[in-house]
């Protein structure tokens, strides 16, 4: 599925290939929320790196995560998060260490989505205390990160590749 994004102000317009279009995935850590979790969560999907196509590319900024370890010292994530400069819209995460992939996130994307038959909720671990999760009969829920793809997922769910 070709998705288009753009952000707030109309400085950063981007398209990419996706075979895992649909939006199911809801992060609550500290970064995600933070970051891009207007309800206490983000939602990222997945696409192909190689098909990404940026115009506005100057009005991008790029932000990497610290993330506290547990002897507290600090690690800057390899993860980054992309954002327009302008209106601080975030647009998709690149992460080198997967260099095939892009996380647009769901709330960049213009195009029209496919609704989730059901929602896999992770890093409940992290969740900040407000949140009060939606839960349907089918959903998920991991105290950290599940160990089915986004791939898998769509798999699954005879979704991979699904145009809608």
């Amino acid at each position: 599925m070709q998705l288009e994004g753009s952000c707030h102000c109309g400085a950063v317009r981007f398209s990419l290939d996706s075979a895992q279009p649909y939006p199911y995935q809801r992060c609550y850590c500290s970064i995600c929320r933070k970051t891009q979790g207007g309800g206490g969560y983000a939602i990222n999907l997945g696409g192909d790196a190689r098909s990404l196509q940026v115009s506005g590319r100057e009005s991008i900024s790029v932000y990497h995560a610290r993330i506290e370890q547990p002897d507290g010292s600090i690690q800057t994530s390899s993860g980054e998060r992309h954002f327009c400069r302008g209106c601080g819209s975030g647009l998709w995460l690149y992460d080198p260490q997967w260099p095939e992939l892009i996380h647009p996130f769901a709330s960049a994307i213009d195009t029209d989505l496919p609704v989730p038959p059901e929602h896999t909720h992770l890093m409940l671990g992290s969740k900040a205390g407000w949140v009060e999760v939606q839960l349907a009969p089918a959903d998920q829920q991991f105290d950290g990160y599940p160990q089915e793809s986004l791939a898998e997922w769509h798999g699954r769910l005879g979704l991979a590749g699904d145009k809608k």
